[in-house]
């Protein structure tokens, strides 16, 4: 018996995709869009939780956060358009945020179906300890960028956004 055929089905598929140089072999994938974009988001994602850390928010967390802030007694239903989250995961959200005391759920003066949110005070003091440590984040993911390169970056993933 050779050694080949001791090994594991697993070692045996994984031991023939290596690409010539002796690297995995990624076809197509490089010049992708999407898969350099979900490989930009994973690295961000990591290093916004290695900044927050330790808050227990996730970037999208951070961002409804933002939007109730900056536009209190906006409806869930308003958020969930903005922040283009659909109405179930939307109210996952605020369920979380308003157990962990950071979002106030009120009736609405305006519609009584609905609720205005807006953040606790407890809320309002996480945002002022976050927004710097991650604007602090975001500035070292593009530390390599020129203001001007930051700029059509932003621009860029903007209209790729709008295409959808």
């Amino acid at each position: 018996m050779n050694d080949s055929d001791r090994s594991s089905p697993a070692d045996r598929r994984s031991r023939g995709r290596t690409g010539k140089n002796g690297k995995m072999g990624l076809g197509p994938l490089p010049g992708l869009v999407g898969y350099n974009l979900r490989k930009a988001q994973v690295a961000l994602f990591q290093s916004f939780q290695n900044a927050v850390s330790p808050h227990d928010i996730t970037p999208g967390q951070f961002g409804v956060l933002i939007m109730i802030r900056e536009n209190e007694g906006l409806s869930q239903s308003d958020l969930g358009s903005a922040v283009g989250i659909d109405r179930s995961t939307m109210v996952a959200v605020i369920d979380r945020l308003e157990s962990r005391g950071l979002v106030i759920r009120a009736p609405s003066p305006n519609d009584r179906r609905s609720y205005a949110l807006r953040l606790s005070d407890q809320g309002e003091r996480l945002l002022d300890e976050l927004i710097p440590r991650v604007q602090a984040h975001d500035d070292a993911m593009v530390k390599d960028l020129s203001a001007e390169e930051k700029a059509q970056f932003i621009d860029a993933l903007q209209r790729v956004a709008r295409s959808s």
